[in-house]
């Protein structure tokens, strides 16, 4: 294959979409491209058949498109595994500016009305992409999971193979990053009476409550929380650092601990304290560690988003793990406001009338299109894909008036993601520094390697897509292409 290949930056991945997408104009009204012959690819372009133009109109929000099934844009979902969510293999969606067929059916990967192909996160493998790729059609990442199920999105060279994003993150392009939070509704619910709590505790259960079976991640948090409970009592009833049982077999099944069962709800919410530590740290990633507890009125412990105060109800809602030197001044600080109830309830204040004094909150809920459990809404995945149809329908009009134009008027301008829109940092150990961690460290070992291994796919994938390779098995070769290169550096 040659020596090492130019290194690509965001420039040059500019330009070379740039590229693409001028290329496509043209080639959107042309027959579609030859077979590449690539992995998982159908070896003909198959343009869309009796399926395609009697699909059953999705209930969207509706619009005045009188175009008929065939003549609207594809949208594919490529990860077929998890979602799409429909049942069957097209939908058609009626969007605001437009409608577009969605489907999960490679054999139209490569026809030309297959504008966009839709990838999920979690389920995207820069070994398995489809290519080349093709210049008419753009790359959509809708990614609401943890940085941890695909560290690639994280590096500048992953995040930008992709147009458009939906993640966590607030400078996404479909920012997801409420989607655990129904409302303020949902965080005013009443606590436990703080006298019930005492009560608890006279029965010899902790102030502090740890409930997680997924070990060994990311954030490392139970290497924290394991040093927290030399200073203080933490009942902790998962797999991970288990020294209590749940009182019913019921409540020990793990289906029962992951929903918001309302036996397990009211267990779990005469604890004063919860400990939220997300499985891994980027900003705007909160889940319902986070939001769960101060649902029920306990007061998060809180380590996951760096920006989490800029989402919080006011000044006083949860306790941040980061802002104490150490476990045991953490311990001194729980251990305080568990003897002085006056104090403790100041984190409850939120719950009052009035009480949500954060108008950034107030303002994100209001404008959010989506809702969480509200039948009067879309759901963020619908409203993902009405967002990619709108921005494909746009694209499609201004191709036409660029060529109508002769070139008078510009094609458009590609969008490109950018690396805040995940952009997550290298995973540190939960306690202490790496230089502490034994050579044999199984974190060390797993989450470190899989982080920076994670930047090398992103660039062998960016460099195979500039070099339009069209078979996914010269992976590895590009791979062992990056590693003799940074070899000879260091």
């Amino acid at each position: 294959m040659g020596g090492a290949g130019p290194a690509w930056g965001p420039a040059g991945l500019w330009v070379t979409l740039a590229l693409a997408w001028s290329a496509g104009v043209a080639l959107a009204a042309e027959e579609p491209a030859e077979p590449c012959g690539a992995d998982g690819w159908a070896q003909d372009a198959v343009p869309p058949g009796a399926a395609f133009v009697a699909t059953a109109s999705y209930r969207g929000p509706g619009n005045n498109d009188t175009r008929n099934n065939k003549a609207l844009p594809i949208l594919l979902w490529w990860s077929g595994s998890l979602f799409p969510h429909f049942p069957g293999d097209t939908e058609r969606i009626d969007c605001p500016r437009g409608s577009c067929l969605v489907t999960r059916s490679r054999r139209v990967a490569r026809h030309r009305r297959t504008k966009a192909l839709i990838f999920y996160g979690t389920d995207f493998r820069a070994y398995e992409a489809p290519l080349p790729r093709l210049p008419h059609q753009t790359w959509a990442l809708f990614h609401e999971e943890s940085p941890m199920n695909n560290y690639v999105l994280s590096h500048s060279p992953g995040i930008r193979l992709f147009n458009y994003t939906a993640t966590f993150r607030r400078e996404s392009d479909y920012p997801l990053t409420l989607q655990w939070l129904p409302g303020t509704a949902y965080l005013r619910a009443p606590a436990v009476p703080l006298a019930e709590k005492d009560a608890w505790r006279r029965k010899g259960y902790g102030p502090v409550l740890y409930m997680q079976s997924h070990c060994d991640v990311p954030s490392d948090r139970d290497r924290y929380v394991r040093e927290l409970m030399k200073y203080i009592q933490v009942d902790s009833y998962g797999k991970c650092l288990h020294n209590r049982e749940l009182p019913s077999e019921r409540l020990r099944d793990t289906s029962t601990a992951t929903t918001e069962d309302s036996e397990f709800m009211t267990f779990i919410a005469r604890y004063k304290f919860h400990l939220a530590l997300e499985n891994a740290i980027c900003d705007d990633y909160m889940t319902e560690k986070l939001w769960r507890p101060m649902h029920l009125g306990a007061v998060p412990v809180y380590r996951g988003s760096p920006a989490v105060r800029d989402w919080m109800p006011n000044n006083l809602s949860i306790i941040l793990i980061d802002d104490f030197d150490s476990p045991q001044e953490l311990a001194k600080y729980l251990d305080f406001l568990d003897k002085n109830g006056e104090e403790y309830l100041k984190y409850l204040e939120y719950k009052t009338i009035g009480g949500i004094k954060n108008q950034f909150l107030l303002e994100s809920l209001e404008k959010r299109e989506w809702g969480v459990n509200d039948m009067t809404l879309p759901n963020y995945l619908n409203g993902f894909e009405c967002f990619i149809c709108d921005k494909e329908n746009t694209r499609v009009k201004e191709e036409q008036k660029h060529k109508k134009s002769h070139g008078k008027i510009p094609a458009p301008r590609p969008h490109i993601a950018q690396f805040k829109h995940m952009g997550c940092p290298m995973p540190t150990p939960g306690f202490g520094s790496v230089e502490d961690l034994s050579g044999g460290d199984s974190w060390k070992e797993m989450w470190l390697q899989d982080y920076w291994q994670s930047l090398d796919q992103g660039e062998a994938l960016t460099a195979m897509i500039h070099r339009n390779e069209s078979h996914q098995g010269r992976f590895w070769d590009y791979m062992h292409e990056i590693f003799l290169k940074r070899t000879r550096q260091h």
